[in-house]
Formats: structure tokens, sequence, C-alpha cells
């Protein structure tokens, strides 16, 4: 039977290891923390239970889908439900707005709310939807890197339309041309933070990410996001799949320019086929020491990161919902602290995840469980005491100005997590959420493939490499490597 050894039990390294066992091959997962999931895990804390990493889930069939390969209901192990709202958002001039999932709600309301034309919105939406279906099957489905992806009907079809697809322009251009309204161009400039970049630079091709939510939908696992760690985890180990934690990879062995293995404390362990989940960076410098590295891949732009505080609040507020954004007086501003001056601005864009909105089990009675994150640059060596610091003072004080609320005193438990942290747990460098930042009409391109061109039986999965980061495209990156895998088998 051949073999595959998977560095890392993210969510991208257990859907690999899933996808290469229902292919017949034996799998062990290798993994340096105590549990499974990377940055998709979570944690209690005196009575709270948190999320720890990604809070959004769009695309479920791409969990499902998993299920379905050995046969099983998915039901019967994962289940979810839709949610009616996408998002709360709060602006400091006094305006609110809910926004449906329900496109043609949503524009409608957005329309009677900031005195625009639904049409526009409607056309806006139309060409989000045009841009994913036109460029999913080639970006997010295939390898940007094998010949035969350039050869098939999707990509005439797409190179055909190339003018709709705004690439020569950035995402806030696209968005003032667009829409004429300043509240709706940031919330739909809030786009780019999905992979981790600025909308006065990426591309606007990124406009297509609100069609995931406004027509595709978002969703709420039934027992949290780490439920979708868990269920996959035990599908897994259901299936044969071995699991060694507490492992931390220190090299991956190489014999004339083929993976044949790992070492880990002083073993070796050797397989068919090498799949690191690692960080594309962290790879390299750490893995692969006598290797030479795509230099102008690994020296891309990283994407943004975060700083998150985990608060139990000893209260509940009947105006927020799962997800709710407090926008910035000035979003060009923040972003040009985060990718220009490496720091954090002192008027961020707050984002608020609170779970028991959903699963009243994960805060005490008459509480919530507050997952406060705003974007934060890459640690570049920054004084994060004094960042954090700064940050909480000005975060509890839009809060407060926007709820008109005294919230610090209701702040009953706390936990902070900063880039040097997240780098420190998920090998991910400089502790950017998504690889490389998608600040150039070249990134896509850019991004590192699914499988090494000098070494054979080497591969990649996860948000550091192609087609990026994010939960469904981890997923994506999953099959995509899988199959690369079981074509060579």
């Amino acid at each position: 039977m051949r073999s595959a050894i998977i560095i890392g039990a993210g969510i991208a390294g257990i859907a690999t290891a899933l996808r290469l066992r229902a292919a017949g091959l034996a799998v062990d997962v290798f993994e340096a923390n105590n549990y499974p999931g990377g940055k998709l895990h979570a944690f209690e804390l005196e009575g709270y239970r948190f999320d720890a990493g990604p809070s959004l889930f769009t695309l479920p069939e791409l969990v499902t889908e998993l299920f379905l390969l050995f046969g099983e209901k998915p039901e019967d192990f994962f289940q979810y439900h839709r949610k009616e709202s996408v998002c709360n958002y709060f602006w400091e001039d006094g305006m609110r707005f809910v926004v449906n999932a329900d496109r043609e709600i949503f524009a409608k309301e957005a329309a009677t709310k900031f005195g625009v034309e639904a049409t526009s919105i409607l056309a806006y939406l139309k060409k989000s939807q045009k841009k994913y279906e036109l460029t999913s099957p080639i970006f997010l489905e295939k390898s940007l890197h094998k010949i035969g992806t350039y050869l098939s009907m999707d990509t005439l079809k797409a190179m055909v339309q190339m003018s709709h697809l705004d690439i020569g322009t950035n995402l806030n251009s696209l968005n003032e041309s667009n829409i004429s309204e300043p509240h709706l161009i940031q919330l739909f400039n809030r786009y780019a933070t999905y992979n981790g970049s600025s909308p006065y630079l990426t591309p606007g091709i990124m406009s297509m990410i609100p069609h995931l939510e406004l027509h595709k939908g978002t969703y709420f696992p039934k027992d949290g996001m780490h439920s979708i760690t868990s269920s996959l985890y035990q599908l897994a180990l259901r299936n044969g799949i071995q699991f060694h934690f507490d492992q931390k990879i220190e090299q991956i062995l190489v014999k004339e320019k083929q993976a044949v293995g790992v070492k880990v404390n002083d073993n070796q362990h050797f397989a068919d086929f090498i799949v690191s989940n690692m960080d594309i960076v962290s790879t390299y410098k750490k893995l692969l020491p006598e290797e030479t590295p795509p230099e102008r891949t690994i020296q891309q732009e990283r994407s943004s990161s975060a700083v998150i505080f985990y608060w139990g609040i000893r209260k509940q507020f009947d105006e927020l919902d799962l997800h709710n954004i407090f926008f910035s007086n000035n979003y060009r501003k923040e972003f040009a602290h985060l990718f220009e001056h490496k720091t954090i601005y002192e008027d961020p864009t707050v984002y608020i995840n609170i779970s028991c909105k959903e699963l009243l089990t994960d805060a005490p009675e008459g509480s919530e469980n507050w997952f406060v994150m705003i974007n934060a640059p890459g640690d570049f060596g920054q004084d994060w005491e004094l960042f954090v610091a700064q940050a909480r003072q000005n975060i509890i004080a839009k809060v407060n100005r926007l709820l008109g609320v005294n919230i610090e005193p209701l702040i009953e438990v706390e936990e902070v997590l900063t880039p040097p942290l997240i780098e420190q747990r998920t090998r991910s460098y400089q502790g950017s959420l998504y690889g490389a930042a998608s600040n150039s009409k070249f990134s896509a391109f850019l991004r590192h493939s699914n499988f090494s061109r000098k070494i054979k039986h080497l591969y990649f999965s996860g948000g550091s490499v192609h087609p990026g980061g994010g939960i469904p495209l981890c997923l994506l990156s999953a099959k995509i490597t899988s199959d690369l895998i079981t074509s060579a088998s």
C-alpha cells in the first residue's frame, strides 16, 4: 500500500489526509501541538467557550463531501444551519445596518437605508457572481502551476471575458465607480480583509467574495466552529488515519531530489509522499534547510495578522448578532498603518463574534462570549505589549461610543492572542493569517504551488499555498494536492 505523511493537523492537513485515505493510501499525520485543527480549535475560560480562530463558515459542502468519500451521511456527524443575516454593521456617525443573507432583500433594504438604487446594488452583486463563476474552476479548484489548467474550456472562457474580471483596478476604485454611497463602499471594501489584504491595493476581482455570503450563504455549525475540526478528526480516526501529537517535525528527508520521509525526535519515518500543511516559509526555513527556496515566492508580502481579545461579558446585547463590525472612521489610514507603517491604527475596525447568539451554552446565563478582533500587521519585532495596551483602550472606547455603554466593568474574563503567539502556535510566518497577501494582480500566480518543482513526491496544502487562506480555500487546497498525488501514484 502506498503511504503518505502529512506535516500538520490543520484543517487542510486533515482534509488532505482524508482524501488520500479515501484513495487507498496509508496516512500518518504529525502535529507539533497536542490538538488537531491549527487555528481552527477552541478553548474554555471560566464558563465561557471560545472558538479560537476562524469564525465565518461558508461553502459547507466542502466539509460534507469529505464524509461522502467514505459512504457516510454527513448529517449523522456534522450539522449546521444557514444564517438569515450576515453581519451587523456600525459606523461612527450613528449609522447601523443589518445585512440580510438574501441579496434581493439586502439590495432593497440597503437602497432604503443609504438612499441608492437597488438596481445598482443588484447589478454589482450579479457581476460578483459572474466573476466567481468564471474564475472558480481555474483559480480555486485547479493548480495554477500545471499546463493542463490552461488548456481547458473553463480557462478559455475566462480569458475571453478577462475585461469583466477587473484585474487592472483595485477593489476600492472599483467600488467607488460602482457604488456612490460611502458607507456601502466601506462595507464592500471590507471583503479585502477576507484574504488579509488592503482594498486600496488588492485587485477588483476580489469583488467576487460578496457572492459567497449574499448568494451562497453563511452558516453556523451546530456545536461551534471547532466542530468542523472535531468532526473531520473523528472521521479520520474511524477510517484508520494515524495521528501523532506533540511531534514536532525537525526535517523533511530528501534523497536524490526526492522526499522520502521526515525526522522527528531524532527518529526517521518514511513514506512514498510527504505533504507539508505547515506555512510554506516556515517549511523551507525550518524543514528544508539544505534546499534553495523559491525566493520570489518566499519573499512575497505577507497578509495581515490580528490581535484578538477573548472577553467574557457579563451582559447581553440585543443589538448584536453572531457577526458584528464597528468600522474605522478612516479606512484608508487604517490600511496604510497596517501595510506601510506596520502598526495598528488608533481607530481600528473592530470585529466582534458572539457564538452564544447561536449556541447558548457558550456563555453563562445573562452573559456573552466576545471574540474581539482587529487587523494587525505581521510580527516584525514591534512592541506588542504596547500595541495590545493601546488597542484594548481604543477598542473599549469605540464600543462605548457606538453602543452607548461602559464595557470595561463588564469584562469578566480575558485572554489575548497576538501575531507572535499566532506564529508560535501555528508556525504561520510572522503570524500572518492567510500566507501571502493579495495586494497585487499577480498575487494568485506568485502564491506557492501545491507541489515542489525540484523535489519529487513533496507536496503542500493549507492557507499559505494555492489557492489561499480561509476555511474554504484550505479545503480546496487539500483537494488540489490530493488529486496531484493520486494522479502521480
